[in-house]
């Protein structure tokens, strides 16, 4: 087994590990999330509020993906954009969306 092959198996147990984590405790990790961003929140006067929630929103998506990886729970895994290859948050290319000729 080569340099690269061990620490891919490391990799994978580790990961492994943390997504036992996040579903043990992802109650409280949301928490301290959203604790997060009200302090931030405030910090910043409201003037970040629309960047703060959304931040925080992907943080708790990325959460639940990690979390519900292995239980094959809905919203594990790929999400649907709506638009087959565009990477999810991101707008399909124009003129993609529309059949020739239109």
């Amino acid at each position: 087994m080569g340099l690269l092959d061990t620490l891919k198996a490391k990799a994978d147990r580790v990961k492994g590990k943390a997504g036992d984590f996040v579903h043990q405790h992802e109650d409280k990790i949301e928490r301290g999330l959203d604790k997060a961003a009200k302090t931030v929140d405030t910090k910043t006067k409201g003037k970040y509020s629309d960047r703060i929630g959304t931040g925080t929103g992907k943080a708790k998506e990325a959460l639940g993906r990690i979390a519900h990886k292995d239980t094959g729970a809905p919203g594990a895994g790929a999400s649907d954009t709506g638009t087959p290859g565009t990477p999810p948050g991101a707008a399909p290319e124009a003129g993609k969306d529309r059949e020739p000729g239109t």
